[in-house]
């Protein structure tokens, strides 16, 4: 048996699982079926977030709707995903990871009927909520990971799934587009809720219930403010550009959100019991590995926006490359599968050199990268190029980010604080997503009355994305070389009367 509980907590567990659930403990799959099911579920959260990306321009007139208002089908997924993943951690730190887990994947299947139900506009953007509601999987999946892993094998087993926030999305995305270009839009909502159901059972069988909970009283107060706080400066972020960055509802939501995640901060300084124990999150080591982590999230996402334009901008511009979505979407694979590949590599570079170093190398890489892309965008071997050493920093930092966190926090608070950090990334690849439509839009000519960036628009994104995560490498820098760390729950010796 790997998993254990502190001995605090041995006699709050004990009543908390059931007899079965206890013997279910007794027997439990072997580590790499957990690792294998958990980076599963990330794997599918991940896909279902760029699901509708292939039929984007599409739409419009597949919903009966205007541009602006077909937009909130992505836009409502990224922001149920930013809620509700901090608020999932919280919950799984306290009921139960796997519960949890279990409730998000139940939301994604509810989310993927809808849709495939629907044909309006509103049904499918309440279904995209419920669908958004699941990436909190992947940061539960972590903290599953460090209370049941030994901890000679949870280096490998973390940076695994903590790839699939990128992997699914890079992955996913020609297989949805194969499916979108030859099936009916709905069957996309269809495969995403037969993906989900299977993850439901699999989660069920095999991983173990939690073990390690805090107990105590939701925070419900600090979810409603952080909530509020949060939406208002991402819909201020993500829609200045079509509302205006002057208009009165874009200046009310972007300084209406940072003074309510003020008073928010003020409140759960003061609480019990808080959402985000933000005395534990302004620790220095957890503190600069989010900061990093918003610009690693800004880089990864330039590739994901910058790269389709060129790719699929017809030849006759000058600047693009004349590929279908499709064969562009295949041409970003090499995103997702190089991060997948690296998961093992960066583990050990971790081990053997600490997650800070790892940290710093990767987002040096993704330097590098863009560096390179500034210069070599022409051929379709450059894209290819740049995006899978782009895949290489992304997946040695984003395997480093959880364990830096689950080094400087207890182990009763990995979920929350492990959801705080996939937030940071989710804030960088909105604001990128920002700043690229702001240059695109000041740097573009018309060919065959379609709008086309200018070959000087993509290089000032890609310089912007290098200096931003240059700043990234810069804040790195600044993270303690040791740290007392915080043991694993599988480190500790079970205790005699504990539920194991």
């Amino acid at each position: 048996m790997n998993a254990a509980i502190t001995p605090d907590s041995a006699d709050d567990d004990a009543g908390s699982l059931t007899p079965a659930q206890r013997r279910k403990l007794t027997r439990r799959p072997s580590d790499r079926a957990i690792t294998a099911v958990l980076a599963f579920t990330g794997l599918i959260a991940a896909f279902t977030q760029t699901l509708v990306t292939p039929i984007i321009p599409e739409l419009p007139t597949l919903l009966d709707s205007s541009v602006s208002d077909a937009t909130w089908v992505l836009t409502s997924t990224l922001l149920a995903a930013a809620i509700s993943i901090p608020i999932s951690g919280r919950l799984g730190d306290m009921y139960g990871k796997r519960t949890v887990m279990l409730v998000l994947l139940g939301s994604l299947i509810v989310g993927s009927i809808v849709c495939a139900l629907s044909s309006a506009l509103i049904p499918i953007i309440a279904g995209r909520v419920l669908q958004g509601f699941s990436l909190g999987v992947i940061s539960l999946g972590i903290s599953v990971l460090r209370d049941v892993l030994h901890p000679k094998s949870l280096g490998g087993a973390v940076a695994l799934v903590s790839a699939t926030l990128g992997v699914g999305g890079a992955v996913g995305l020609p297989i949805a587009a194969l499916v979108a270009q030859n099936l009916d839009f709905h069957f996309l909502f269809w495969l995403a809720g037969l993906l989900g159901a299977l993850g439901f059972v699999l989660v069920l069988t095999i991983v173990p219930p939690s073990t390690l909970r805090t107990g105590g009283h939701f925070d419900v107060v600090g979810a409603i403010g952080f909530a509020i706080g949060l939406v208002g400066i991402l819909l201020a972020v993500s829609k200045g550009n079509t509302w205006g960055w002057t208009s009165p509802l874009t200046l009310a939501l972007l300084i209406g959100g940072v003074v309510v995640l003020l008073v928010w901060g003020w409140f759960e300084l003061r609480s019990r019991e808080p959402l985000v124990d933000l005395r534990v999150a302004g620790r220095r080591p957890v503190l600069l590995t989010n900061v990093t982590s918003i610009t690693i999230g800004f880089g990864f996402f330039i590739t994901t926006a910058a790269f389709p334009a060129l790719l699929e901008a017809p030849l006759s511009s000058g600047v693009g490359l004349g590929l279908g979505l499709i064969v562009a979407s295949l041409c970003l694979m090499p995103l997702g599968l190089v991060m997948f590949v690296m998961s093992p590599f960066a583990a050990r570079i971790s081990g053997a050199r600490g997650p800070r170093f790892s940290l710093i190398l990767g987002a040096s890489v993704v330097v590098v990268a863009f560096a390179l892309a500034v210069v070599l965008h022409a051929e379709v071997w450059h894209v290819i190029l740049v995006s899978a050493v782009v895949g290489v920093g992304v997946g040695i930092s984003y395997a480093a980010m959880p364990t830096l966190i689950m080094h400087a926090v207890p182990a009763s608070e990995t979920a929350s604080a492990n959801g705080l950090n996939s937030v940071m990334r989710t804030l960088g690849s909105t604001v990128a997503g920002t700043v690229t439509g702001l240059v695109f839009t000041g740097n573009s000519r018309l060919f065959d009355g379609i709008a086309v960036p200018t070959d000087a628009g993509f290089r000032i994104v890609f310089v912007i994305a290098a200096g931003v995560v240059l700043a990234g490498v810069i804040s790195a820098l600044f993270i303690p070389r040791r740290e007392p760390a915080y043991p694993t729950t599988s480190s500790i010796p079970i205790q005699p009367g504990s539920p194991d």
